[in-house]
């Protein structure tokens, strides 16, 4: 993604008449920076761990996939986003009262720019699993720029590889004795 489609994309918004892409924009900047700035990194990860767990699960369950071969095509991508959005809350309040939240998150809410960037990560990811489960048709009447950047296949390795590499590269604060 080039900062020319950026600009394009910035200049192109309409403010008096507001799109769905110009809705997952937004969601992305402000669950970027304000959302995970209110929670902390710990929770970020947990969130993070949830949201892969749930993708795995909604992604390989046969049955899902049965029981979807029986709706209708809008249907069916409701229910697929049901089930990982249920999947992922219940994932989520079951991790944050484990002691999961001790080992993975460290001791502390990490410094302001960590949760940022593990946010901005976070942010992404859900969009783009999310746009992944909409038809076709539906997708068709999204922006290239968003399509480009959330739902090409690259886009979509990018979001799934890039929070488990900032994991890795943000550690958090020693414990001391």
């Amino acid at each position: 993604m080039d900062m020319g489609a950026v600009t394009n994309y910035i200049t192109s918004v309409n403010w008096a008449n507001p799109t769905w892409d110009l809705f997952i924009v937004l969601f992305f900047i402000v669950g970027a920076l304000l959302y995970g700035l209110s929670l902390g990194r710990d929770r970020v990860v947990i969130i993070l761990v949830s949201i892969y767990m749930a993708l795995a699960v909604v992604s390989n369950a046969p049955y899902l996939r049965d029981f979807n071969a029986e709706l209708t095509i809008n249907q069916g991508f409701v229910l697929r986003i049901g089930f990982f959005l249920g999947i992922f809350l219940v994932l989520f309040f079951l991790l944050s009262r484990s002691a999961l939240l001790k080992i993975l998150g460290g001791e502390g809410g990490g410094s302001w720019w960590q949760v940022v960037v593990l946010s901005f990560f976070q942010c992404g990811l859900i969009i783009s699993v999310i746009l992944s489960f909409l038809p076709e048709e539906t997708l068709n009447n999204l922006t290239p720029f968003i399509k480009q950047s959330f739902v090409s296949d690259a886009a979509k390795f990018s979001w799934l590889v890039l929070p488990i590499i900032m994991m890795a590269i943000i550690r958090g604060k020693k414990k001391e004795d």
